[in-house]
Parts: structure tokens; C-alpha cells; sequence
């Protein structure tokens, strides 16, 4: 990396996240077949995401972080996505854990983030933290560990047994969670992340058996009662902000997709054919309703994300209507990227199908990211009882 993007200490001076993304996406995307077929970021992508401060966006400023807005948190994902999905993803992930520190000890918080290079990665699954003095003693297993290769610190989200037995309940009855925090080594780690898109986050799984973690290392995110920084961003829920993120990263794949196919739409004239693409019809109409879903897709995002932000910082929270519309727009997002996805991959023809081309990887890697929990279609039900007056009510709303 340039000294010109080592931007880690240099808070007063950054650029916008999403200008720094597209600075660096050209060194991703020239690593896109190797993050690949090694399932992992490489050393110049971690150091050219790490010497433009990406991973730290949604940290509180008060660990060296950016603590930005949710709607420029999003545009940084799409950039960083347009070069490579699974980059992206990474970064999201790792993003998204990095907004539990506004809920932890601040000495804590500031071990486990105070490396310029720190990243966190968890997944999930089933952990059980039994009460013992001091902290508790964590028995688990998780899953979906996106980006714990280049991690430095792990969490597990666990359930909380008593020393009596019982299992702690939050004020309304359900199961109370708490995530723990360890560092990267402690866990015993399976590999076991053989899938067909997004390969390169190498999501692994990952067990602690009886490990005692300190109290002041364990945070129980989006509870009012152990948030440690009053800012509006921290004020969204972490489901709010995932969601803002992987919807960047489909709209990213997409864009990197449609991106491709014009330029090769210039140029290319199918077989058996006597005009270029770019003569037709078909594809000229085809790329500019492509365009267009894109566009207003990422553009009422945006304005959604900007509108809950202001409400956040005029009340200090924001309402059920805001997560509504975040919900509504970020699964929105995702099923309009996957369908332009779908038309650039099969008007490419056949040039498509190559493994060099610029499309196979973001095929897969497109179908992947819809199939995370943020893609649900069963989002849309949740808001349209919200619409309708009702009360919806859901881990991931």
C-alpha cells in the first residue's frame, strides 16, 4: 500500500469510505481468481483494506474508528463488492461485529480493537455460558465464520445458564444472548466451507469447549441498558446495519456485472449473428431497465438509511416504521441485484460460462449472497403487516 492510503491514524484527513473503496478496487479485483481458489483474502487485498481504514467504518469513533452513517456504510460495501464478492462479504461481516464495541467495557473494546489491523469474525450456532466468578465457561459450536482467516478476535453467542441451572430470560421471557469474545486462536476450527459461491470468505466453523471468558469480555449488542456510546448509528440495530451492508454487497456483484456486460456489449458480435450487441434492441432496452433497477434500488436505500439516521439523531432511537423501511429496502435491494445479475449472465451467451470470464464467479457468488438470511423473501410478510397495522415481531426485522 501507498503511504497516500495508509489512512489508519489519520482520522481528521479520511475521504468518504465509498471513494477510498474504489481507489483500492482495482488490487481486488486483479486478486478476485486467487481469493478464490485459495479461499481466503490475500495479503496485498487485507493491506490494501487495512491501509484505507475500511474495517474500522462502523467502529465508535472513541476506539480510532469512523462511526459513519448506515447509507455510506453502504455505498462502501457496493464498491468493494463491484471487484469481488467475497471481499465484500469479508468486509461486512467483520463490519458488522465492529459496531458490538459501542456495547463493551471500553478497556475491553479497546484490546480487542486497539491493533489498526484488528478484525473480528463470529457465526452462528449454539453456545451455552455457564455463571462462574468472574465470567463464565463456554461450551459451543458456530458456523458461517466469514473472514475468520485474516480475524484476530472471535465471538460466539451463547445462551446464559445460571449457576443454579436455570437459563437467564430477558425482560419479555425469551432466551437471553450473550455473544463472548476470544482471541482467534482459542477456538478449535473445521473446515469444512466446500460451497459454490462466495468461496473466498472461507466461512468456517469453530468450537470452544469449556473456555472461561472474562465478564468484561462478553456484550449483549442492541441492549439500551449496555450501550456505552450515544451516537445516532448506534442507535440502528446490528440486523439493521447487516442488512444495509450485504445488500451493498449484491448490488456490488450486480453492478460489477452489468459493468462488464456493456463493455463487452461494445464489442462483441454473437455467432452467427451480422450486428453487435450494442445494435440491438433487446440489449439496449435490456441495459437500460438494468440500470435503472439498480439505480432507484440503491438511491431509496440510501434515502431510507439517511431518513432513520436523521430520526435517530431528532429522538435518540428510531421507531418500528424506520426498521420497517430498512428491511423493506435492503431485501428489496438484494432480489433487484440478483435479477440483473441473472439477465447480464444470460445475454452474455455462452462467453458467460468460462471460469476467466467476468461473470461465472459473480453468478455464483450473487446466488450465494441471496441465499443468506438478509435475502428472505419472508422479510416481505414481516412488512407487510407492518403496512397493514399489525404488530410483526422477528429476530431479523
Amino acid at each position: 500500500m501507498s503511504a497516500a492510503l495508509d489512512l489508519t491514524d489519520q482520522l481528521p484527513r479520511r475521504t468518504d469510505p465509498a471513494a477510498r473503496a474504489r481507489a483500492i478496487a482495482p488490487i481486488i479485483e486483479a486478486a478476485g481468481q486467487r481469493i478464490e481458489d485459495t479461499k481466503g483474502l490475500t495479503p496485498e487485498v487485507l493491506d490494501a483494506l487495512h491501509g484505507a481504514a475500511l474495517f474500522r467504518t462502523l467502529l465508535p469513533r472513541a476506539y480510532n474508528g469512523e462511526q459513519v452513517k448506515p447509507a455510506t456504510f453502504f455505498r462502501m460495501e457496493e464498491a468493494i463488492a463491484a471487484a469481488d464478492g467475497s471481499t465484500g462479504w469479508c468486509l461486512c461481516q467483520a463490519s458488522g461485529c465492529s459496531f458490538a464495541a459501542a456495547y463493551m467495557a471500553p478497556d475491553a473494546a479497546r484490546e480487542i480493537w486497539g491493533d489498526p489491523r484488528a478484525v473480528v469474525s463470529w457465526g452462528y450456532g449454539q453456545g451455552v455460558a455457564k455463571v462462574v466468578p468472574g465470567g463464565y465457561r463456554v461450551t459451543g459450536t458456530w458456523r458461517f465464520a466469514s473472514g475468520n482467516r485474516h480475524s484476530t478476535w472471535v465471538g460466539g453467542h451463547c445462551r446464559i445458564e445460571e449457576a443454579d441451572g436455570s437459563t437467564r430470560l430477558d425482560a419479555e421471557g425469551k432466551v437471553f444472548e450473550r455473544t463472548m469474545m476470544v482471541k482467534r486462536d482459542v477456538p478449535r476450527w473445521h473446515d469444512e466451507w466446500n460451497v459454490v459461491g462466495l468461496c473466498g470468505t472461507n466461512s468456517d466453523t469453530y468450537t470452544l469447549t469449556d473456555v472461561f471468558v472474562p465478564e468484561e469480555f462478553s456484550v449483549t449488542r442492541d441492549s439500551d441498558a449496555e450501550r456505552r456510546v450515544d451516537a445516532p448509528l448506534y442507535k440502528f440495530t446490528t440486523t439493521n446495519l447487516y442488512a444495509s451492508g450485504f445488500a451493498g454487497v449484491s448490488m456490488g456483484i450486480a453492478r460489477g456485472m452489468l459493468d462488464a456486460f456493456t463493455a463487452m456489449a461494445k464489442g462483441k458480435t454473437p455467432a452467427s449473428m451480422s450486428r453487435p450487441l450494442k445494435d440491438s434492441e433487446v440489449i439496449q432496452n435490456g441495459i437500460a431497465q438494468a440500470e435503472a433497477k439498480l439505480r432507484s434500488a440503491g438511491a431509496w436505500l440510501v434515502e431510507v438509511l439517511e431518513e432513520a439516521h436523521a430520526v435517530a439523531e431528532a429522538r435518540g432511537h428510531i421507531t418500528l416504521q424506520e426498521r420497517a423501511l430498512v428491511r423493506l429496502a435492503t431485501t428489496s435491494a438484494i432480489h433487484r441485484a440478483k435479477e440483473v445479475a441473472e439477465w447480464c449472465y444470460h445475454e452474455a451467451g455462452a462467453t458467460a460460462i468460462f471460469d476467466n470470464s467476468p461473470f461465472e464467479r459473480r453468478m455464483r457468488d450473487i446466488h450465494a449472497s441471496g441465499q443468506q438470511v438478509q435475502g428472505r423473501t419472508a422479510h416481505l410478510e414481516m412488512c407487510g403487516q407492518f403496512f397493514l397495522g399489525m404488530n410483526p415481531s422477528g429476530r431479523f426485522f
